[in-house]
């Protein structure tokens, strides 16, 4: 082979031109066949043989004998050219790895500092795009209530212009992923692969896209979806390769935990502002109920309201009126929560000022009616209502009751306890013309007036018994002797212990004990 010059050739899918480093690159003006032969190069005639082994890769040879000296070099060669393959793969293997390394290097810094779902997804979406090349790319994730995939983070296109698509939505590639939990993918550049069925007229229509299924696997759980997260538009060449699906597959699988981790934080944070807020608005309402000194000099209170949850339908109201009178109103709106208790907070608020214009009790409460009306039909509510005015100096006690059923006048001779029947039903049921008020007498220093709501007497023991209302007038007969505040405590304390492990109280529980 001495005096034999070699050249090797590669064909980069357009021509074959030489393998040099460092020199302008020469081509051969045809394509060579599968056997070897002579060939016209720019430098002249050279023989031309394939390299074993290493397709689109040929030797030339020229010197003496060439045709012998290419058939003994070729073997060597192709040992040469499969070492520097083997060295590309393993190059391109390490890059992809590292690649990997990289983006979980990051979504851990993401993941350390943001507990903000949207926010990391774009971060996350950013860095997986980059590294495949794609300048078009979104995270979706599935709605469990809804049954929809959502945008939470996009590229090259706002969030918002992609609407939600149906989890069972046949022509959505993303849907498909996410039923299915396996990669689509399409390659233009490759005539085996083709669109995913049913696609729809997309802006990246005949362009490659890969579309990975995101899944996550609670601790001892199934692996189950939670999002796709779509890529498409690639700088440079349109197609994806097989290392970008393998780089994207692996990564997925921490964006799903690093999702459904921020989706917890999220509930958790939410969780805790709703906590939070609920605790205000028990304290605002607390705060709405007048404090049991407001009547000191006038007459002697005693009142307790505990919500079935943070904030309830149930109130009281007291008021000074003009001639040593005082009055007392117990409420019980029909349903719980935020709803009830803005009726109770309207009906607190409108009778604070029916009280002091209206010239009976009767007359206040057909006031309040009209007030409330829009608001009790809108909410499909109703409420139990009784207003009671002691005038001590005259012996008397009026009232009027729309449809308030646990009202008794205490009496201080032992004689059993006198109920104040309704005059009405209550309001928001029927109108309020049969309103009218009762008068009954009342001795100042021995009467007690107690007004309590429905949630005492229906609460239940394990055996499904109520404590009712008998139990309850005979517990306060026997304290007849105690402290009016010590009476509430225990009534309240007796009703708990009567219903000690059974089920969360069903209903507000509220009682009001006045004396004059």
């Amino acid at each position: 082979m001495v005096g034999t010059r070699f050249e090797l050739w590669r064909y980069d899918g357009r021509s074959v031109r030489a393998v040099r480093r460092g020199a302008r690159s020469e081509s051969l003006k045809v394509v060579p066949t599968g056997t070897a032969g002579w060939v016209t190069t720019q430098t002249g005639e050279a023989w031309c043989a394939p390299v074993p082994g290493a397709t689109g890769f040929w030797l030339t040879a020229r010197g003496p004998e060439a045709p012998r000296a290419a058939t003994l070099a070729a073997p060597v060669l192709a040992q040469v050219v499969a070492g520097h393959r083997e060295v590309e793969r393993v190059a391109r293997e390490l890059s992809e790895r590292c690649q990997e390394i990289e983006l979980l290097y990051t979504m851990s810094e993401v993941l350390g500092h943001t507990v903000q779902l949207r926010e990391a997804a774009q971060i996350l979406l950013r860095e997986v795009a980059d590294v495949v090349g794609a300048r078009r790319a979104s995270i979706v994730v599935a709605d469990d209530d809804d049954a929809e995939l959502r945008v939470v983070a996009a590229r090259g296109f706002l969030a918002h212009e992609l609407a939600p698509v149906p989890v069972n939505d046949d022509l959505s590639v993303a849907a498909r992923v996410f039923r299915e939990q396996r990669i689509l993918a399409y390659d233009p550049t490759d005539p085996r692969t083709v669109p995913a069925t049913g696609e729809r007229e997309q802006p990246y229509r005949g362009r490659a896209y890969l579309s990975v299924p995101i899944v996550y696997a609670p601790a001892g759980g199934p692996l189950r979806p939670i999002g796709v997260i779509n890529l498409t538009d690639r700088l440079g060449e349109d197609r994806f390769s097989d290392g970008h699906r393998r780089l994207v597959a692996a990564v997925a699988h921490q964006i799903g935990a690093a999702i459904e981790n921020m989706r917890r934080v999220e509930r958790d944070l939410e969780q805790q502002r709703v906590e939070h807020e609920l605790e205000l608005a028990h304290d605002l309402q607390m705060r709405l109920l007048p404090s049991t000194s407001f009547l000191a000099g006038h007459a002697n209170v005693a009142a307790r309201c505990q919500p079935v949850r943070d904030v309830s339908g149930d109130f009281y109201q007291l008021f000074r009126l003009p001639g040593g009178r005082v009055g007392a109103m117990i409420g019980d709106v029909s349903s719980h929560g935020f709803a009830a208790a803005l009726i109770m907070a309207l009906t607190m608020s409108a009778a604070a000022i029916h009280a002091e214009a209206a010239a009976s009790p009767t007359e206040t409460l057909k006031r309040l009616a009209q007030s409330l009306e829009p608001e009790l039909a809108r909410t499909d509510m109703f409420l139990t209502l009784l207003y009671a005015v002691l005038a001590p100096e005259q012996g008397e006690l009026v009232y009027a009751s729309a449809g308030h059923a646990h009202a008794f006048r205490i009496r201080g001779d032992g004689a059993p306890p006198d109920r104040l029947p309704a005059t009405a039903p209550p309001l928001g049921l029927a109108a309020t013309e049969t309103l009218t008020d009762v008068r009954i007498p009342w001795r100042a220093g021995d009467d007690r007036l107690l007004l309590f709501t429905d949630g005492l007497v229906d609460a239940l023991n394990a055996g499904g018994e109520r404590f009712g209302e008998t139990r309850l007038l005979e517990l306060v007969a026997r304290l007849c002797d105690f402290p009016i505040q010590a009476v509430v405590d225990e009534v309240f304390a007796e009703v708990e212990a009567f219903s000690e492990g059974t089920a969360e109280t069903a209903d507000d529980r509220t009682m009001l004990l006045l004396t004059t």
